[in-house]
C-alpha cells in the first residue's frame, strides 16, 4: 500500500540518520569517561575499549527509543508543513490510522529494546563489574607503576617507584609504607629489583633504611641496611562483594524481590514500556501549523522524553527506598502516559474543542416567569 509504504520509506532514513548521530554522541562521551576511570585506576588501561563497549551496550535502550520517538515525529511534522497530511485526510485517513504502520515500522525496534533492557544491559552490567574488579585485584608487583603512588590489593601497603628499566625487574628511589598488626612501617631504598625464590616472588631492596613505628607504645625504632627483601604477594580476593542490582539477571530480580532488586525491575520494564508509549505520544504531539516551524515540536519531544526518563529514574529510587509499590509505580507512570497520549490523539483525530460558547452581546436572558 502506497500509503503505508512511503511512510516506512521515511521513517526508516531518519531513524537511521539520528541512531548514527546519538550513537556517536554517546561513544565520545562514554570513550571519554572510561579514559578519566583508567586515569584513576578504576579500569585496565588496556580494556578500556571493552568497557566502553559493553557501557555503549547499556544506553542502547534509550537511545533506540529517542531516535524511534524523533523519527515518528519529525516525519508526521514534515507532512503536515509539507501539505502532505491535508493529501490523507481527504482520502479518508483519519490521524489514529498512522498507528498502524507505525507500529508495522517499530515493533523490531521495541522488541530489540526490550531485548536489550531484560538480557543485555544486566549482561554488560556484569561483565564491566567482572573487569573492574579483576583489575582491582591484581597482584601487588602488578601495581607497582614509576612516579605513581599505589595501593595494594589489600589495601594496608603504599608503593612508590622512581623509575624504572625497561624490564620491568629493578627500578630506583623506592618507597613502601605499610601497616599490619599495629605496627606502622615506611621503608626506603636506592634500588630495588624482583627475584624470584621458589614460587614466591620477592622486592629485594638495596642500600636503605626501614622506620618502625607501634601504634599502641610509644617509640620510633630505625634500621639501616644494605640488602633486605620484602615479600610481594598475589592480590587478596578476600570475601566477594554482594554483586549489585544492575548486574543481575532479570529471572535473579524476580526471584528475589528485594527493595533494590524490585526497583532495578522496574527500570528495565519501563525501558520497554516507555517506548511503546512514545510510539503513541508521537503521532499525538507531531501535530503542526504549515505556516510554523517544526522546531516547537521537536523541542517539546525532547522535553517529554527528558520528563519521561527522569519520573522513571525517581520512581527507580522511591521503589529501592521503599517509598512506592512496584505495580502502583508502574500503573501510574507508564498507564498514564499512555492514557494521556490516547486522550490527546482521540482529540486531534476528532478535532475535539475546548473552546466555550459565547453570548452575543445586547442579548439577556429572559427570567424565569
Amino acid at each position: 500500500m502506497l500509503f503505508h509504504s512511503s511512510l516506512r520509506k521515511e521513517l526508516a532514513r531518519s531513524f537511521g540518520a539520528s541512531l548514527v548521530v546519538l550513537v556517536t554522541i554517546v561513544m565520545t562521551m562514554t570513550l571519554i569517561r572510561t579514559l578519566s576511570q583508567a586515569s584513576r585506576g578504576a579500569v585496565n588501561p588496556q580494556e578500556v575499549l571493552m568497557v566502553m563497549g559493553y557501557s555503549v551496550l547499556g544506553y542502547l535502550p534509550p537511545i533506540l527509543t529517542l531516535c524511534l520517538f524523533i523519527a515518528i515525529v519529525g516525519t508526521l511534522s514534515r507532512m503536515y508543513k509539507d501539505s502532505e497530511m491535508v493529501i490523507w485526510f481527504a482520502a479518508g485517513r483519519g490521524l489514529s490510522a498512522f498507528l498502524n504502520p507505525l507500529f508495522r515500522f517499530a515493533w523490531p525496534v521495541l522488541a530489540v529494546i526490550a531485548l536489550l533492557a531484560l538480557v543485555v544491559w544486566p549482561w554488560a552490567n556484569q561483565q564491566t563489574q567482572d573487569m573492574k574488579d579483576r583489575y582491582g585485584k591484581r597482584g601487588d608487583l602488578d601495581r607497582v607503576a614509576p612516579g605513581q603512588f599505589q595501593e595494594s590489593a589489600s589495601g594496608n601497603r603504599v608503593f612508590f617507584l622512581d623509575k624504572d628499566t625497561p624490564d620491568n625487574k629493578s627500578g630506583k628511589n623506592i618507597f613502601i609504607s605499610s601497616s599490619d598488626r599495629g605496627k606502622e612501617t615506611v621503608t626506603s631504598a636506592r634500588s630495588g629489583r624482583i627475584v624470584a625464590r621458589g614460587d614466591d616472588q620477592f622486592l629485594q631492596l638495596n642500600n636503605g633504611q626501614r622506620l618502625e613505628t607501634s601504634l599502641t607504645t610509644p617509640g620510633l625504632k630505625i634500621s639501616e641496611f644494605e640488602e633486605y627483601a620484602n615479600r610481594i604477594g598475589g592480590g587478596e580476593l578476600g570475601p566477594q562483594d554482594k554483586t549489585p542490582a544492575k548486574a543481575l539477571s532479570t529471572w535473579a530480580l524476580i526471584m528475589e524481590p528485594t527493595a533494590p532488586n524490585r526497583g532495578e525491575l522496574a527500570w528495565r520494564l519501563g525501558l520497554a514500556l516507555a517506548a511503546l508509549n512514545f510510539v503513541v505520544m508521537a503521532v499525538a504531539v507531531s501535530s503542526v501549523n504549515p505556516r510554523a516551524g517544526r522546531s516547537g515540536n521537536l523541542v517539546f519531544a525532547l522535553f517529554a522524553f527528558v520528563v519521561y526518563y527522569n519520573l522513571l529514574n525517581l520512581g527507580q529510587n522511591w521503589i529501592s527506598g521503599g517509598r512506592a509499590s512496584l505495580l502502583g509505580f508502574m500503573a501510574s507512570l507508564h498507564g498514564g502516559a499512555l492514557l494521556a497520549g490516547l486522550l490527546w490523539l482521540a482529540k486531534q483525530h476528532n478535532s475535539w474543542s475546548l473552546r466555550l460558547r459565547r453570548r452575543k452581546p445586547g442579548v439577556r436572558p429572559e427570567p424565569a416567569r
